[in-house]
C-alpha cells in the first residue's frame, strides 16, 4: 500500500462508522465534503475515497467537482470583463466564476434522485477556447442510474464560508503590513476582494454552506509556501511526461490567484466546519506531503 493510500485510509477510518450509521438511519445520500491546496492530490484523494467505500464497503458512491458547474465560456467572458482591473477573475476559479443556480438544482434534483430514469451531472470541457473552457453540451454529461448512497464533493474552495466585511478588511491590511504568510491578498484591492467574499455568501447560500454537508475532509499544509512547490514539482512531471507545460513563473502566477483565499478563509475552516464536532477530519501535510497530523473537528 502506497503512503498517499495509506493517509487516505487514516482520515476515511475516523469518519467511516459515522458515515456506515447515517446511511442506516437514512436513505438521502450522504455529501462528502473534501477540500485541498493546489498540489495535495484532492482529487487523488477524491477517486480514491470513491474507490474504497464502493468496492470495500458497498457504498455506491460518486464524485462530483465544483469545477463541473463554471459558467458557460459567455458567462466567464462576461464575469471576466465587468471590471477588467479586478485580477482575481482574469481567469476562472474563484467563487463567482460558477453557475451557483446549476450547482443548487443539481444538489436538489440529488436530494430527489429515486434510482429511476437518470441522473445527469453537470460537465465542463476546460480544452475548450484554447484552455479557457466552456461548459459541456448537456449530451456530454455524465449520468448515474442508480441512487448514490455517498456523493464525494471536491473544489479548491469547498468548505471556505464567508467572512464579515471587516474581517475581510483586517486580512487586507494584514497583507499590506507583511504580517501574513505571503501577503498575497496586498496584490489586489479590498473591493475586488470583497467581490470575491460575496460571491462565496451566495455560493454558501446556495449550496456550499456548512448545512449542505454531512462529512468534510481538509487536506492541509503547516506551510502555505509548499503550494508552490508541489505546484511546480507537478508541473515539472507533467512538461517530462507531454513535453510542455507552464514556466516556473506562469505557475507562480497561477498559485497567486487561489492564494489570497487561502490566506483569507483557511483560519476559519481551520477551526471546523461544523458545530457539533466529529464529522470533519484535518489532514496537515509537510512538504514532502507526509501526514503530520490527523485532527478530528
Amino acid at each position: 500500500m502506497s503512503t498517499l493510500e495509506s493517509n487516505i485510509r487514516r482520515a476515511l477510518n475516523i469518519l467511516l462508522p459515522k458515515i456506515k450509521k447515517q446511511r442506516e438511519n437514512s436513505s438521502r445520500p450522504i455529501v462528502l465534503g473534501i477540500t485541498g491546496l493546489q498540489g495535495s492530490g484532492k482529487s487523488t484523494w477524491a477517486s480514491k475515497i470513491v474507490e474504497i467505500l464502493t468496492s470495500e464497503h458497498q457504498l455506491h458512491t460518486i464524485t462530483v467537482s465544483l469545477d463541473d458547474f463554471y459558467k458557460t465560456h459567455d458567462g466567464l467572458v462576461s464575469q471576466r470583463d465587468q471590471d477588467p482591473k479586478n485580477g482575481l477573475y482574469r481567469v476562472r476559479g474563484q467563487p463567482g466564476t460558477h453557475d451557483e443556480q446549476l450547482a443548487a438544482r443539481f444538489f436538489e434534483e440529488l436530494e430527489a434522485y429515486s434510482g429511476e430514469g437518470e441522473l445527469k451531472i453537470p460537465s465542463f470541457n476546460k480544452s475548450q477556447f484554447s484552455g479557457e473552457g466552456d461548459r459541456a453540451p448537456v449530451s456530454h454529461w455524465h449520468s448515474v442510474s442508480q441512487k448514490p448512497d455517498v456523493v464525494v464533493f471536491e473544489g479548491w474552495c469547498v468548505g471556505f464560508q464567508p467572512l464579515p466585511a471587516s474581517a475581510v478588511e483586517e486580512k487586507h491590511s494584514l497583507a499590506l503590513a507583511g504580517k501574513l504568510p505571503i501577503n498575497t491578498p496586498a496584490q489586489h484591492q479590498l473591493s475586488h476582494l470583497l467581490e470575491v467574499n460575496d460571491n462565496l455568501k451566495r455560493y454558501c447560500d446556495a449550496f456550499m454552506g456548512h448545512e449542505h454537508f454531512d462529512f468534510f475532509v481538509h487536506i492541509d499544509t503547516s506551510g502555505l509556501h509548499n503550494v508552490y512547490i508541489w505546484r511546480l514539482e507537478q508541473e515539472h512531471k507533467m512538461i517530462v511526461a507531454k513535453g510542455s507545460g507552464m514556466s516556473d513563473e506562469q505557475v507562480k502566477a497561477f498559485i497567486d490567484g487561489y492564494m489570497p483565499s487561502y490566506e483569507i478563509y483557511l483560519d476559519t475552516l481551520r477551526q471546523g466546519l461544523f458545530k457539533d464536532k466529529g464529522r470533519m477530519v484535518r489532514v496537515i501535510l509537510d512538504r514532502q506531503r507526509n501526514v503530520e497530523k490527523v485532527e478530528e473537528l
